[in-house]
């Protein structure tokens, strides 16, 4: 399958390109970036070629991985599928139920399998087997997630986004923890949320099957209280996510990258849906739009009052 990249950031260079040029049963193609320069040097660096016009990528391959900003990815995927492009998109799928839901409607109409990635959309070992031989088989009442990391400290690659500064932990870490909830407990229907220190925010979820969740993420946090985990409860007791062996090296992402870009050959060939495609991107864009109205309420209609004396 031929594969093309839109997108030129951190990500873009050190995992989806990095995970092309390396997949032994795809072609990557070419790189388009709204910043020609860097498309460049992202092309140069992974032995493929830059292209200029868009719609002239998109013509030359039967899919393409996506690394931009959300805003940005709902323009660009409904465009590629309209020119019959499979798609791996990143997480969230957009910043507004309506632009996810033209995603989706794109998808349909040209009948392209689609897959969206992230740590609860695309697993790294050991928490992939633990999802598929824990999760799956298990009858959860309710659960918790953590998402939280110091983004903005010296040298990470992320700390200058300026979508991540403008909406802060919700619509980044709160993607992945919403991504890593729904699939235990099922739909969310009823969504509350308050905010803590710094862009933190705390969600409390009710799911449709009749368990409750609840979700911290924070991109402020203190870097000795970063990290991600999932836990559990129900029949089978309390569980709780292990934690991938690799960290976050570039290249363990990049792996991660290359079994995305298996499972959305895979769902391409078999003309069925992944399980995480657009749609389910879009539910998780719903929760988090559903959390942003709530704490723009004022207090005094989300139901606070003060303590008694």
């Amino acid at each position: 399958m031929r594969f093309g990249l839109l997108g030129t950031g951190w990500w873009a260079d050190h995992v989806h390109a990095a995970a092309l040029a390396s997949h032994p049963v795809v072609e990557f193609v070419g790189v388009w970036g709204r910043d020609a320069a860097k498309a460049a040097a992202v092309a140069g660096r992974h032995s493929t070629i830059a292209e200029p016009d868009l719609d002239a990528l998109l013509g030359k391959v039967d899919a393409v991985t996506v690394a931009v900003p959300p805003d940005v990815q709902a323009e660009l995927a409904c465009r590629a599928a309209a020119a019959g492009c499979h798609l791996l998109l990143e997480k969230p799928l957009a910043l507004s139920p309506a632009a996810a839901g033209r995603v989706v409607v794109a998808t349909e109409r040209a009948g392209v399998a689609s897959l969206v990635a992230g740590w609860g959309f695309t697993r790294g070992e050991p928490v992939a087997s633990w999802y598929r031989d824990v999760v799956a088989p298990g009858r959860w009442h309710g659960g918790s997630a953590y998402a939280a990391a110091n983004l903005f400290q010296a040298g990470n690659p992320f700390g200058s986004s300026p979508w991540r500064a403008q909406h802060g932990a919700l619509w980044d870490a709160g993607a992945h923890a919403v991504d890593a909830l729904l699939p235990a407990l099922g739909p969310v229907e009823e969504v509350a949320a308050e905010r803590g220190p710094g862009d933190t925010v705390q969600l409390l979820l009710r799911h449709a099957p009749g368990g409750v969740s609840s979700a911290t993420v924070s991109l402020t946090a203190p870097q000795e209280a970063s990290g991600m985990h999932v836990e559990l409860w129900g029949q089978e007791g309390i569980v709780r996510s292990p934690q991938p062996d690799h960290g976050r090296a570039p290249d363990a992402m990049a792996q991660m990258s290359r079994q995305a870009i298996d499972d959305l050959v895979s769902a391409s060939e078999s003309r069925g849906p992944h399980e995480r495609d657009v749609h389910f991107g879009d539910a998780v864009v719903r929760v988090l739009a559903a959390a942003e109205r709530f704490l723009e309420r004022p207090a005094e209609r989300r139901g606070e009052r003060p303590l008694p004396p």
